[in-house]
C-alpha cells in the first residue's frame, strides 16, 4: 500500500474511531486546562457573554466548559454522536449538535469560533474548503482560533490505540487564505512548549 493510499484510508476512518472510542477518549483526555493562556487570549477578543462555536467539541470538557463557566454561550458541534450525547448530558444548558464542520450551515454567526485539536483532522483539501465555511459563521469582528501544524504535512496520530489522521497547510497558505476571507492573523505560534507543543493560529476580522 502506498503512503498516499494509507493516509487516505486513515483519513476516511478517523470519524469512526472517534465514534467508537468516545467514552475512552473522554476518560483519557486530561481535564486540566493547560491551554488556559490561549483560551484567555481568544476570550480577550470577545465581548462579554459571547456566542462561541466550538467545532469538533468532543465531549465538551475542558474547552467548552472553560467558556461556559465564564458566562459565554457555547454551541458545540461534532460528527461523533456518542461525544455529543456526553456533552448534552454534562452541559444541558448549551446547544450540542451532531454536525460536520465541512458542511456546516447553521444559519447564524458567532463572536468566536474555536477548533481545538479538531480542524487538523481534515485533509488539506478539506481544510481549504472548510475555512470559508467557518468564515461564513463569524460575526463582522469575529475571532477564530485553530490548532494546526507547523508546516504543510500529513501525519498519523492515535486515539484509543487506533490511528487517526492529521494534516496541515503551510503557515503562508493559512495566512493568504484567511486574508482572502477578511481575517488577519493576530498570532501564529509554532509548537508552544507551554501548551503541549500545539501550534496555534489566532485570527480576527
Amino acid at each position: 500500500m502506498s503512503t498516499q493510499h494509507k493516509m487516505q484510508k486513515i483519513a476516511a476512518t478517523t470519524k469512526d474511531v472517534y465514534r467508537r472510542k468516545a467514552a475512552q477518549f473522554d476518560r483519557e483526555r486530561t481535564k486540566t486546562v493547560f491551554e488556559r493562556v490561549w483560551l484567555e487570549r481568544f476570550e480577550a477578543r470577545l465581548p462579554d457573554k459571547a456566542s462561541i462555536l466550538d467545532i469538533g467539541c468532543g465531549c465538551g470538557d475542558p474547552i467548552s466548559q472553560f467558556f461556559i463557566q465564564r458566562g459565554h454561550q457555547v454551541t458545540g458541534v461534532d460528527y461523533a454522536e456518542p461525544m455529543i450525547h456526553i456533552a448534552k448530558t454534562r452541559f444541558p444548558g448549551n446547544q450540542w449538535l451532531v454536525a460536520d464542520m465541512r458542511s456546516l450551515n447553521l444559519g447564524k454567526t458567532f463572536d468566536g469560533i474555536i477548533g481545538w485539536h479538531s480542524f487538523f483532522h481534515l485533509t488539506q483539501a478539506e481544510q481549504r474548503a472548510t475555512l470559508p465555511v467557518l468564515a461564513k459563521h463569524l460575526n463582522a469582528d469575529g475571532t477564530l482560533m485553530l490548532t494546526v501544524g507547523a508546516s504543510a504535512d500529513e501525519v498519523i496520530g492515535h486515539v484509543g490505540g487506533e490511528q487517526v489522521y492529521h494534516s496541515s497547510l503551510s503557515p503562508n497558505e493559512y495566512r493568504t487564505t484567511l486574508e482572502s476571507l477578511g481575517l488577519g492573523i493576530i498570532d501564529f505560534v509554532f509548537e508552544d512548549p507551554d501548551c503541549g507543543f500545539a501550534t496555534i493560529l489566532l485570527a480576527q476580522r
